[in-house]
């Protein structure tokens, strides 16, 4: 019984002899068969394609032709069917090319005015609002692409501008309250000289005369409370702040005696100035407005009896004067506002107590004009503390034996 062959062969059979031609070029689709060269006469050189039908492609030498090249088409698809196949297939693969070109045209469109066609005309759109004076209508923000981060920021500006305008009017609203009240007393002391219920003595002219100056102040104030009045210093020389800051407490020691308040910290002071010797570049007499302000917002709400400290810092860049007092504090929530113009949060510290509500906004904006910083926090003493940071001139500090 012969044994079955199952193990796979070392290597396949030849191909029958007549599966393919020996030689390549003799095949009828052979680029051999289809080429040829011709010289300027049309007489084959090279070759043995068929001329009929043939591209033919020119063969210069230096800009003269010297022959042509010629390429016979493929044999075998000359018939009416081979044609009507080739003709559908073209057709169909033109149908598909341009069907997938309206496809993509139409995803284009679409991707496009979504997603980058939509934002902008939000944005167009909140801007035209924003001209108009519509600062509470936010851009809706898709996404998080550029676009979305550009909505945000439009957002954030339309929010600060917001802002600016509800500031301005409550600016606006508050000087003309506080103008009223010096001008309603002056209204009211003329009417009374001219229907007769005063007689114009020098009593009445002085109250009339005070009444004038409480409204030169209000105005002198509201022009010193721009930042813009302190933009450039006019004047600017060597300052001691803390002799400046000490000379001021001493000036109104008296006050503060009447009031029964405690002043400390003043010594100390002119000691730290004697040793550090701190020196600052700006205007003396609006640093001493500063200082005089400070001080008379203490002796205005500081209870009676109370304590009041000044003390100070130097370091390598700047002075720090920091004045605290005692009883009555602010509240936490007021702290940030202090600095604003016509401000009074506190019961305690209202207009009972005279003043503008200017004071303090006039001394953010000349430390500020100084390069400076002041700010209100809570004191250890139980009311409020006020710290100012102004930049030393190094090259003019002094040095003490």
């Amino acid at each position: 019984m012969p044994q079955l062959d199952v193990l796979p062969r070392r290597a396949m059979p030849p191909p029958p002899p007549d599966a393919s031609p020996a030689d390549p070029r003799a095949r009828p689709d052979s680029l051999y068969n289809r080429l040829a060269v011709l010289d300027t006469k049309g007489a084959v050189v090279v070759g043995n394609a068929d001329l009929r039908d043939a591209a033919r492609l020119p063969l210069k030498v230096d800009g003269r032709e010297v022959g042509a090249l010629v390429l016979a088409p493929l044999q075998g698809i000359g018939s009416e069917a081979d044609r009507a196949f080739i003709s559908r297939q073209l057709g169909f693969v033109a149908s598909a090319g341009l069907a997938g070109l309206l496809l993509a045209f139409g995803v284009s469109v679409w991707t496009a005015r979504r997603w980058l066609l939509r934002p902008i005309e939000a944005l167009a759109d909140g801007a035209g609002r924003v001209a108009q004076g519509q600062l509470d209508a936010p851009v809706t923000v898709r996404g998080s692409d550029e676009l979305a981060g550009l909505a945000e920021a439009f957002n954030s500006m339309a929010k600060q501008l917001a802002g600016v305008e509800a500031a301005r009017a409550e600016w606006l609203a508050a000087t003309a309250h506080e103008l009223r009240t010096p001008l309603a007393a002056l209204r009211a002391e003329i009417e009374a000289v001219q229907d007769g219920v005063r007689i114009p003595d020098a009593a009445t002219i002085e109250r009339l005369h005070a009444q004038v100056l409480r409204l030169g102040r209000l105005v002198d104030d509201l022009r010193l409370v721009t930042q813009e009045s302190y933009a450039t210093l006019e004047v600017r020389s060597p300052v001691e702040p803390l002799t400046l800051f000490a000379d001021a407490a001493e000036a109104s020691g008296l006050r503060f005696r009447e009031k029964d308040l405690r002043l400390d910290g003043v010594p100390a002071v002119r000691q730290l100035q004697l040793s550090a010797c701190p020196v600052v570049l700006g205007d003396r007499q609006r640093l001493e407005q500063v200082a005089f302000n400070l001080l008379e917002n203490t002796l205005r709400y500081t209870h009676q009896g109370g304590r009041v400290w000044l003390h100070g810092a130097v370091g390598e860049t700047c002075a720090t004067l920091t004045l605290e007092d005692s009883n009555p504090a602010p509240r936490e929530a007021d702290f940030p506002r202090l600095f604003d113009r016509f401000f009074r949060g506190d019961v305690s510290r209202s207009r009972e107590h005279g003043g503008s509500g200017l004071g303090l906004a006039i001394c953010r904006a000349i430390v500020q004009a100084h390069g400076g910083r002041i700010e209100a926090s809570a004191s250890a003493l139980g009311g409020l503390r006020v710290d100012i940071k102004l930049p030393l001139a190094a090259a003019r500090r002094r040095k003490w034996p």
